[in-house]
């Protein structure tokens, strides 16, 4: 008897980091990438720009002051181009009206710099876990109507 096995292969979750800081790009790739992602980087945002019209990336960390474009039109190009992306905010400026007017834009996390590492990535993992599952909440539905034409198998009754 010969059994035949079909491989899947799973696709990685892709990652878009934005910062003009190389060194932060560079540490944020690697231990991203050790996790298992799929890591893309833009220094700027007009790159960052261009990487999401032609990507798909399920998640976004954004440097909100680069040197091209602001932070707030960031978001929104981001949001426009690709509404189910999260977006995290990383900033220098920590002050509390720049967090409330990021996260009122559609950033989905906010983070000052320094950025503890095992903060990030944890809320990384729980937004991409968050995102899973409305995709799975979102199919659901979906499924049942592609299926709600077909004939169920019948059975007799004794």
């Amino acid at each position: 008897m010969k059994i035949e096995m079909k491989t899947v292969q799973i696709e990685k979750k892709r990652i878009l980091v934005v910062d003009d800081d190389k060194k932060i790009c560079d540490t944020l790739s690697l231990i991203l990438e050790s996790r298992g992602y799929q890591v893309d980087i833009a220094n700027t945002g007009k790159t960052a720009v261009e990487k999401a019209k032609t990507n798909k990336y399920n998640l976004a960390v954004l440097d909100i002051k680069l040197p091209d474009i602001d932070g707030i039109k960031l978001l929104k190009s981001i949001y426009e181009i690709s509404p189910q992306m999260v977006r995290i905010v990383m900033t220098g400026y920590p002050e509390l009206k720049n967090a409330i007017n990021d996260l009122n834009e559609g950033a989905d996390a906010y983070f000052t710099k320094p950025v503890d590492p095992s903060r990030l990535i944890k809320t990384i993992e729980d937004k991409l876990e968050e995102q899973t599952e409305s995709n799975a909440d979102k199919e659901k539905p979906e499924e049942y109507v592609n299926t709600a034409g077909e004939e169920l198998p019948s059975k007799e009754i004794e």
